[in-house]
């Protein structure tokens, strides 16, 4: 668990310190060994047993978790209890899901537009170093001037977030790499956000899908794509959604490219799964411990 692991970690820094200095190309910050999970993907158990569910994710062996749906509270939780119950199943919330919040006549707290500093405020209680943007609603993306908008309005959001020693970040779908009027959305949100403001949470499934490469995505913003989706597609023509190491991505060149990211951390995540979704997650950091962390 978390505890235990940062202990090892302090002795491998105190009798190979000199190792991983010579080594520093070899993406030597060890936290980023840790694998965590999106919630969501567990979201149906979550539902009906919140604490039990995030239990078993702890049991799995997962030692960070990316939270959703925050809407005041996590899961039903307040902030200080939530990181008192973290504490005793051993994990870390090290991001989360917000949503922006256009939702019309309807104020939703927790997101972009409205309560964004008692967000804010929650998510360093609980210990968070990242909060995410995670999905656009249709009415929020209509045109290039909305996505304009939503840049600036990053911006201010990422400055929040700044002073509180939070990141923001951004998420991506596919629909970001769909040209319209000739422009690609995800060339705005990223060239007219500030860089250290607003960094970039790729989802390797989605940007696949979109026909883009991840490698050559962070060779066009180095540094600045702090967090994955670890994501399958499966073989078919329907393109799936599968367990890590079903499917087609190949994560060992990705995970090979992790410092040319500038990625902190990485999180399992299937948005539907063919049964329990905590098979799915084991299968998963099964996968990514036997094949991927060597590449780190």
């Amino acid at each position: 668990m978390s505890t235990r692991r940062e202990a090892l970690q302090q002795m491998a820094w105190l009798t190979a310190g000199s190792f991983m200095v010579q080594n520093a190309f070899a993406f030597n910050d060890v936290k980023n060994k840790k694998v965590g999970v999106q919630l969501y993907t567990v979201r149906d158990l979550i539902a009906k047993d919140a604490k039990g569910t995030i239990k078993q994710v702890a049991g799995i062996g997962y030692s960070e978790v990316e939270n959703f749906g925050y809407n005041g509270k996590f899961f039903g939780m307040t902030a200080s209890e939530y990181k008192i119950f973290l504490g005793d199943v051993g994990l870390k919330a090290a991001s989360g899901h917000y949503m922006y919040g256009n939702f019309g006549n309807r104020q939703v707290p927790g997101t972009i537009v409205y309560g964004w500093e008692k967000a804010v405020e929650d998510a360093k209680a609980i210990g968070q170093d990242y909060m995410v943007v995670a999905y656009l609603m249709p009415n929020e993306r209509k045109s290039l001037d909305d996505y304009k908008k939503i840049a600036e309005d990053l911006n201010k959001a990422g400055e929040t977030c700044k002073k509180a020693g939070i990141q923001l970040c951004y998420h991506n779908h596919d629909f970001e790499f769909e040209q319209v009027n000739g422009q690609v959305p995800m060339d705005i949100l990223t060239q007219q956000t500030d860089a250290n403001l607003v960094k970039i949470e790729l989802d390797l499934y989605w940007a696949s899908r979109a026909g883009q490469d991840p490698i050559q995505f962070f060779n066009q913003h180095k540094g600045r794509v702090a967090l994955w989706h670890v994501k399958d597609m499966d073989k078919t023509e329907k393109k799936n959604f599968t367990e890590v190491g079903n499917g087609v991505i190949d994560f060992a060149s990705i995970f090979h490219n992790a410092k040319l990211s500038g990625m902190k951390h990485f999180f399992v995540e299937q948005d539907v799964c063919p049964g329990n979704p905590l098979d799915s997650i084991k299968q998963s950091i099964g996968y990514i411990q036997s094949n991927l962390v060597k590449h780190l």
